[in-house]
């Protein structure tokens, strides 16, 4: 009998929970034009918490020591808190192409906050890579023009990198909670103190800003929560369930990708040809990062005279 090498459900589960993360950037964008940006994040909890209550009395029976408070202190205020506050404001001054591309340097600066708070080894190529990243990021944002759709693409693109900063310290914190608790509760946590942490900001939001809420941006809020949060979040973690994370994780860089299309197609929005090849450099600098060494050293070799 022959041994699978792939394992296609697996990679389907994937490929489809990274078109659901992609289009998150689409309906994040779509919802905060005619709502406060705040209050879709809120909304976007809200759904997803709603999602959870059946859990709740399961959830209960869990034990928590003060370290595990800690770490999920520490979680919750990377993400989704600090993460969608900038990603957020990032929206309202870039495209969701642009963004989506910036999204593409999460799994080098998680490897490089892993090699500093959990010592793990940082390699030379993820350094080559991450230096490559950074240079096609500060190129796609210095390269992009104002638009009706990105106001301030440079802005936009700094705080979406901070995002993904947020989104760094989230995985650290979550790695080490994962020993304990399942996916499903600290997705839930996080839901459910996304809800309590956005509240009082869309209140405030609401009171300070005009807001046309139509049924299309609740629509899109409500996909937010149920559809990108339990099912790309539920496919992800069912892939993992059959494939090692390393291998995974790799799966990520498709996103940036997902996004520009999908920006293009539902949007309108497209790249001028600089900003594709900064985009190019970028998604080449987090792929040289996550090479295997001893298929670089052979792919070296090649080249040797």
């Amino acid at each position: 009998m022959i041994k699978k090498d792939i394992d296609w459900l697996a990679v389907g589960a994937l490929v489809t929970a990274m078109i659901v993360w992609a289009s998150s950037f689409i309906a994040l964008k779509s919802a905060i034009g005619p709502i406060g940006p705040m209050s879709v994040i809120f909304g976007r909890m809200l759904f997803a918490s709603l999602c959870f209550v059946y859990f709740i009395k399961q959830f209960s029976k869990l034990k928590f020591t003060k370290e595990d408070i800690k770490y999920i202190a520490i979680m919750t205020l990377f993400e989704p808190s600090m993460y969608f506050i900038f990603e957020a404001k990032a929206l309202q001054n870039t495209s969701a192409a642009q963004a989506g591309m910036i999204t593409s340097m999460m799994p080098l600066i998680t490897a490089i906050g892993a090699g500093i708070v959990l010592k793990e080894v940082i390699t030379k190529k993820v350094i080559l890579g991450a230096i490559l990243a950074v240079i096609g990021a500060i190129w796609l944002s210095i390269s992009a023009t104002s638009a009706s759709n990105a106001t301030n693409p440079l802005l936009g693109n700094t705080l979406e990198f901070f995002a993904m900063i947020c989104g760094a310290g989230y995985a650290i914190s979550s790695r080490h909670l994962s020993a304990k608790f399942s996916p499903l509760f600290l997705t839930a946590i996080q839901a459910f103190v996304g809800a309590f942490f956005f509240l009082p900001l869309a209140i405030w939001e609401y009171n300070t800003i005009g807001m046309n809420i139509t049924i299309d941006s609740v629509l899109w809020t409500a996909y937010l929560g149920v559809v990108v949060t339990l099912g790309g979040y539920g496919m992800f973690n069912f892939a993992l369930s059959r494939m090692e994370v390393a291998k995974a994780s790799v799966y990520i860089n498709l996103i940036p990708v997902f996004t520009v299309i999908l920006a293009f197609l539902i949007l309108g929005e497209k790249l001028k040809f600089v900003q594709i090849v900064a985009s190019g450099i970028i998604l080449s600098g987090v792929f040289i990062s996550q090479i295997p060494t001893v298929k670089l050293r052979r792919r070296a070799k090649k080249f040797k005279v």
